[in-house]
C-alpha cells in the first residue's frame, strides 16, 4: 500500500483569481512506514506575488522564489511521484484546486487521475471530532505529535506532520495485530490486542440527555432537514 502525504503553499487563496503554487511537499509511505523518499520543491510563480497575508502564514518571500524552477518544468517529475499512490491531504479540495490549475496550464491530467484516490484528513477529523478545531496544529496537540518546529507553515514539514497525524488517527483500524513499530496502545500502555478480553461498560443516556436529543431532532426537522440518527 503506497501512500503519498502532500501539502502545498501558495501565493493566496484562489487559483481562479490567478494565485499560484510556490511550494510542494510530498512524503512517501509504504505499508504505513516512511520510505525516506520525498518530493519537495519551491516554485517560481512567474510574476504572481504572494499577498502579505500569505507571507505571514508561510514566511516565503517573493524574492526568494525568483531563481526557483517553474511548476511546468517539474510537472512530469511530480506526476511520476504521485502516480499509483493514495494521496492523503489535509483539506484536499484546497490543495487539489491549486495543483490541478497548475497541471491544466501544462495540458496534463489532474492529480486525482494519476493517483489511486484521495483521502481528506480534514473530513476524517470532522467526522471523528465534530464541532472541535481540526486544523493541523489542533490535531497534533490532540494526538501527541510534536509540532514545536512549526513556526511557519511549510509544505514538506506539514506533509511530515500530517503523516504522523494520519497514523495516529487510523491506528488499529486495519488490525490490532500490528508489528512493534505500529501498535495501538490503550491507556494502560499495553498493546491494544492484550486488552481484547476486557468488557467495556455501555452507558445509556439518562432522561435529560434523551430529551435534549429529541429536542435537537425536532429543531432539525422544523428547519426542513432530515435527522438520520
Amino acid at each position: 500500500m503506497r501512500q503519498v502525504f502532500l501539502d502545498t503553499e501558495t501565493t493566496g487563496l484562489s487559483p481562479d483569481a490567478g494565485d499560484r503554487v510556490i511550494e510542494i511537499g510530498c512524503v512517501e509511505f509504504i505499508n504505513r512506514k516512511a520510505t525516506g523518499k520525498v518530493w519537495h520543491h519551491y516554485l517560481n510563480p512567474q510574476g504572481k506575488l504572494s499577498s502579505d497575508e500569505a507571507i505571514a502564514v508561510h514566511g516565503i518571500s517573493n524574492e526568494s522564489l525568483l531563481d526557483k524552477p517553474t511548476f511546468e518544468s517539474l510537472a512530469e517529475s511530480f506526476t511520476e511521484f504521485v502516480t499509483g499512490a493514495e494521496l492523503i491531504i489535509h483539506n484536499a479540495p484546497f490543495d487539489l484546486g491549486f495543483l490541478n490549475a497548475e497541471l491544466r496550464r501544462c495540458d496534463r491530467p489532474t492529480a486525482q487521475s494519476a493517483s489511486k484516490g484521495v483521502t481528506d484528513t480534514l473530513a476524517m477529523a470532522k467526522r471523528t471530532w465534530p464541532g472541535k478545531r481540526n486544523n493541523l496544529d489542533a490535531l497534533c496537540d490532540r494526538l501527541g505529535v510534536d509540532n514545536s518546529g512549526r513556526t511557519y507553515h511549510g509544505a514538506l514539514l506539514d506533509a511530515q506532520l500530517l503523516a504522523e497525524v494520519y497514523i495516529g488517527m487510523t491506528r488499529g483500524q486495519n488490525s490490532l495485530a500490528m508489528d512493534d513499530s505500529d501498535q495501538a496502545f490503550g491507556h494502560s500502555g499495553k498493546p491494544a490486542e492484550s486488552l481484547a478480553h476486557i468488557t467495556l461498560p455501555v452507558l445509556a443516556a439518562d432522561a435529560a440527555e434523551a430529551a435534549a436529543h429529541l429536542a435537537v431532532i425536532a429543531s432539525l426537522e422544523k428547519s426542513g432537514k432530515t435527522a438520520i440518527w
